[in-house]
């Protein structure tokens, strides 16, 4: 908690610029219930969803779409609007400052093969789940907020 606050006055005393990535939310709803698939990131090996830069040819939500094939092997219909972002630091010491848009997109296929394979694992979990293995907080509330907004929506 200490050192998460450090690096926030750090950054407050020594501004950089924000980096803006985007971010896909795979899921898929099997017999009423909705999974996430998480992967993990190439670094540390902690659970994120894909993400990444924007790609200058796509737009922002075919950029993410983009990202969950290269990083977890997965096609679908991702959203054109983004259901919240988050901020990510990276770098040495969190000396860079990432806000990333995080595009849902219903997953159509899994491939068995695919670009970043080797490089991270993947994991389809339940909200529960999401909530306790994802790196950042503020992306768990995402997908829990995400989750009951479409709760609701299937139940109305």
């Amino acid at each position: 908690m200490l050192r998460h606050l450090f690096k926030d006055w750090q950054t407050a005393r020594n501004p950089t610029a924000v980096i803006q990535q985007v971010g896909a939310l795979p899921y898929s709803v099997v017999d009423g219930r909705m999974a996430f698939l998480l992967v993990t990131s190439r670094r540390s090996g902690r659970w994120i969803f894909p993400k990444g830069a924007i790609e200058p040819h796509l737009t922002p939500w075919d950029s993410a779409a983009l990202e969950a094939f290269e990083e977890a092997g997965v096609l679908g219909e991702v959203e054109q609007e983004p259901i919240g972002s988050y901020r990510a630091v990276a770098g040495s010491g969190g000396s860079k400052l990432i806000d990333i848009d995080l595009y849902p997109l219903r997953v159509s296929q899994q491939l068995d093969s695919w670009k970043e394979k080797g490089q991270r694992l993947r994991h389809w979990v339940t909200v529960r789940e999401a909530r306790r293995l994802l790196a950042h907080r503020e992306l768990a509330d995402l997908v829990a907020g995400f989750h009951e907004t479409r709760a609701e929506k299937r139940r109305a």
